[in-house]
């Protein structure tokens, strides 16, 4: 018997690069795009309302903001300001949520039209369900804020981009190598540096303001605004094989422990300010699939 292929959820017109969710609101931001390429394929931001409809969830689409010829290949959410990687650049993105004032005279119009196409016999449970009268409703605004480039190599891209836990710092990385950390709202630099040759992988800031990166490298480090404190070295400190390289391919954020994943199997968990090995889990293989981290 083949898997079981979960239920789509929502099918956007263009290739989906990053996905963010606002909790607070239930939105599901979904973006990408084709890029400059004139192929047909537009480039956008899709806001999305999460909801539980009869115990199914469900996705539908509110507004769909056009980024003209640059695809978002990756989002930071803080609060209604998103960070989008666009090519080199950050864009900064403000969505406002309003609930639309109702017109009686239409309402009542409405009503009365829904009532003679309301088939017949049907009971008052069959009308259009509550979920989508209040969605109805729902107007979503979406304003462009400042904007900075953030990678200089020869070939220029933006690849992670993060806020730190107040949300009044903008951390990005690229193939350049650099991180660079910028002040919200005005983007104004605050700090450079070169953290990885080649390019930066992922990133994530602490809550104590430290700051972790993986890069191309094959090195994953732990750094104090501009000052590496500890470092792991993937052909020093992960199992691998002469023939097939393997790098640290992402963080996340957790203030007390590292994780590590191997194409193995194992699971390392390390202390995050000092790097030292706390625990290693030897699992099956079978369940990773390809190569990379």
């Amino acid at each position: 018997m083949g898997r079981r292929r979960a239920p789509e959820l929502y099918r956007a017109p263009f290739p989906l690069y990053a996905l963010q969710v606002d909790a607070s609101t239930g939105l599901l931001i979904a973006a990408g795009g084709g890029g400059a390429a004139k192929t047909g394929i537009k480039n956008g931001v899709h806001f999305l309302q999460l909801e539980r409809i009869n115990g199914q969830l469900s996705a539908s689409l509110l507004h769909s903001h056009d980024t003209e010829t640059r695809a978002t290949m990756n989002l930071a959410l803080a609060g209604n300001i998103l960070a989008a990687g666009q090519d080199a650049r950050c864009q900064l993105l403000r969505f406002q949520v309003h609930q639309q004032k109702s017109n009686n005279k239409a309402e009542k119009a409405g009503s009365k039209e829904q009532g003679t196409r309301q088939r017949k016999g049907a009971s008052p449970t069959e009308k259009k369900p509550k979920s989508e009268t209040q969605r109805e409703g729902v107007e979503l605004r979406v304003e462009n804020l400042q904007a900075v480039q953030t990678d200089f190599s020869p070939d220029p891209l933006q690849k992670v981009v993060c806020f730190n836990h107040d949300n009044t710092l903008l951390a990005t990385g690229g193939t350049d190598g650099y991180v660079r950390i910028w002040k919200v709202p005005s983007l104004e630099k605050a700090e450079e540096f070169k953290a990885h040759e080649g390019e930066i992988e992922d990133l994530t800031l602490g809550p104590d303001g430290k700051l972790v990166t993986v890069g191309w490298d094959f090195k994953g480090c732990v750094w104090q605004k501009n000052k590496l404190v500890a470092q792991l070295h993937w052909q020093e400190n992960g199992p691998t094989l002469a023939t097939t390289p393997y790098r640290y391919q992402a963080c996340s954020e957790s203030g007390t422990f590292l994780g590590l994943g191997t194409v193995t199997g194992s699971v390392a968990i390390y202390i995050a300010f000092s790097l030292q090995g706390a625990f290693l889990c030897g699992c099956c293989s079978c369940c990773v699939s390809d190569s990379s981290l």
